[in-house]
C-alpha cells in the first residue's frame, strides 16, 4: 500500500505541476524567487549538492553494505543496496526517456528541459531508507539524528540552488518511498523481518515527535505562503513568497516520506 501510494503521489505531482500551465507558472516563479535568496544560502546549497557525486554515492553504498555484512544479514544488505541502485535507475530512466515537459509557458534555457524526478533528492532519501533497513533497531535513532536532517536539507537545497523545481523533489520523495517499501515487502515475504521486543527508547520517541512537528509546521507554512497570495493575486503572486512556500513544501515532503517509512519499520529489528 505504501509503495502504491508513493508511485501514485509522484504521478499526481507530475500531472499537476508539469502538465498544467498553472503548475509550470508557479514553479517557474519559485525558481525566479530563488534569485532573491541570500548568497550564503545559495553557496551552502551548491556546496551540499556538489558533495553528492558518483564517488560519494559509491561510498554510501559500501557503507550500507558493510553494516549489513557485519550483521551477517545478506538479505538486508541486498535490499538496502537495491533501494539505492534501483531508485537511481528508475528516476534517471523517467527523467531522461519517459516523462516529457510540454512547453505550456514561455521559458528559455535549461528550465525548458524536464528535470523530474530529482536524482539528488532520490539519492538522499534512498540512502536514508537503506540505512533504516540495515541499521539495528537499537541504533536507528542515532542514525536518524544524523541522516534525516541531511536528507531533508538536500531536497530544499535543490530549490535554493535552482537545480530542480519543487515537483522534482516531491516526485523523487514518492518514488524513493515506493522503491524502499517494495524492498521491505520483499523482506517480509521472505520472512526476514522480526519484531523487536525490547524496551522503548525515549530519545527516539522525542526525535520522531520533534520531526513530526517540524513536518506539520512546514506543511502548514507552505500552505499559508501559497494559499493567501495565490488567492489574492493569482499566478502573479510575489515570486519570493512562492519560493519560500516551495521550500517549506519540499522540507515537508521529505520529512513525511521519511516518517512514513520509519513507521513501517516500527519495532522491527
Amino acid at each position: 500500500m505504501v509503495a502504491a501510494a508513493g508511485f501514485v503521489f509522484a504521478a499526481v505531482v507530475y500531472v499537476l505541476a508539469v502538465l498544467t500551465k498553472a503548475g509550470q507558472t508557479i514553479e517557474n516563479a519559485a525558481l525566479r524567487g530563488a534569485d532573491q535568496d541570500d548568497v550564503d544560502q545559495s553557496d551552502a546549497a551548491w556546496d551540499a549538492l556538489g558533495q553528492i557525486t558518483v564517488y560519494s554515492l559509491a561510498a554510501a553504498v559500501v557503507a550500507v553494505a558493510l553494516i549489513g555484512v557485519l550483521r551477517k544479514r545478506w538479505d538486508l544488505t541486498v535490499a538496502a543496496v537495491g533501494v539505492i541502485v534501483v531508485g537511481q535507475v528508475v528516476v534517471q530512466g523517467l527523467k531522461r526517456f519517459v516523462l516529457p515537459r510540454p512547453a505550456l509557458v514561455e521559458v528559455t534555457g535549461d528550465y525548458a528541459h524536464n528535470s523530474l524526478p530529482s536524482g539528488h533528492t532520490t539519492i538522499a532519501m534512498t540512502v536514508l531508507f537503506a540505512a533504516i533497513i540495515v541499521v539495528p533497531w537499537k541504533w536507528r535513532g542515532v542514525m536518524l539524528f544524523f541522516v534525516l536532517p541531511w536528507a531533508t536539507a538536500i531536497g530544499q537545497y535543490t530549490l535554493t540552488a535552482k537545480w530542480h523545481r519543487l515537483s522534482d523533489t516531491l516526485a523523487a520523495d514518492g518514488i524513493a518511498l515506493a522503491v524502499a517499501a517494495l524492498a521491505a515487502w520483499w523482506l517480509q515475504r521472505k520472512g526476514s523481518l522480526q519484531p523487536y521486543t525490547g524496551p522503548r527508547r525515549a530519545g527516539r520517541v522525542v526525535l520522531v515527535v520533534f520531526w513530526s512537528v517540524i513536518a506539520a509546521v512546514s506543511l502548514a507554512l507552505g500552505a499559508i505562503l501559497w494559499g493567501f497570495p495565490l488567492a489574492e493575486e493569482g499566478l502573479n503572486a510575489d515570486e519570493w513568497v512562492i519560493y519560500l512556500g516551495a521550500g517549506s513544501f519540499a522540507s515537508a515532503g521529505s520529512l513525511i516520506a521519511a516518517l512514513t517509512y520509519l513507521a513501517c519499520w516500527r519495532r522491527i529489528g
